[in-house]
């Protein structure tokens, strides 16, 4: 039967298992050594890890980007934020981050970069918030030392040849009634992008701590999805 013509029920359960078993290629291909995940976020990337080497995009949302500082941090790991002057603490030490090991940079100027570089000479984990678009061999450069070191750069903004893409879509605070009360929760929709695949996820922080459900993706037509299943096979 042809997937368009299956009930709604059978459509989503049929995408979940194809995006499920994407993953699970995707990991079994992965090499590179990945590092601690918050099991949170862990979902949202590409084989269920942050991979050592790699950079991820996470265009206007500091909270994510802390959010997948706290999976190293809890397991001991060091972390840097380069370029964050703005950058809650507090709030920082809310979603999770190991304050104790963690390297501010708040004001590197022009030197952004080159900062940036040499803090993932020693760190396995570095925040950056550029301040201008980086050019094609600056962003190549900076690949190369990853990888020779083994670093995982998360970008506060766009970035070429992000392993992901993390945008939250949407966000909606729960608790406030009519004009009382406290803020109980917030819920993020957050669209994911990654080899040609883009799902979206509901990620929900609640007062004892954060939660994932996934949602069936609306924006992508199942035939790319069974087109991509394709591709992933044939990789495998």
């Amino acid at each position: 039967m042809p997937f368009s013509a299956l009930p709604s029920e059978d459509r989503a359960e049929t995408v979940q298992q194809l995006q499920a078993r994407i993953r699970a290629m995707q990991a079994t291909g992965l090499g590179a050594r990945t590092l601690p995940t918050h099991p949170a976020v862990a979902p949202l990337l590409p084989g269920g890890a942050l991979k050592a080497g790699a950079a991820y995009s996470v265009p206007g949302s500091p909270a994510l980007a802390m959010l997948l500082l706290a999976g190293p941090g809890a397991a001991g790991g060091w972390c840097g934020v380069v370029g964050m002057p703005e950058l809650g603490i507090e709030a920082a030490a809310g979603l999770g981050v190991d304050l104790d090991r963690l390297v501010l940079v708040p004001r590197p100027g022009e030197q952004w970069l080159s900062v940036t570089a040499q803090v993932a000479e020693v760190l396995p984990l570095v925040v950056v918030k550029p301040p201008r678009a980086a050019s094609a061999g600056e962003t190549a450069r900076l690949a190369s030392r990853l990888r020779q070191r083994g670093a995982t750069l998360v970008v506060l903004g766009t970035w070429p040849q992000a392993e992901a893409v993390l945008e939250v879509e949407s966000s909606d605070w729960t608790g406030i009634g009519t004009g009382t009360g406290y803020l109980a929760g917030r819920d993020a929709v957050v669209a994911v992008t990654s080899r040609q695949i883009r799902t979206r996820h509901r990620l929900r922080m609640r007062d004892d701590g954060w939660g994932l459900d996934s949602v069936v993706p609306t924006d992508l037509e199942p035939s790319l999805l069974e087109e991509e299943a394709t591709r992933a096979v044939l990789r495998a």
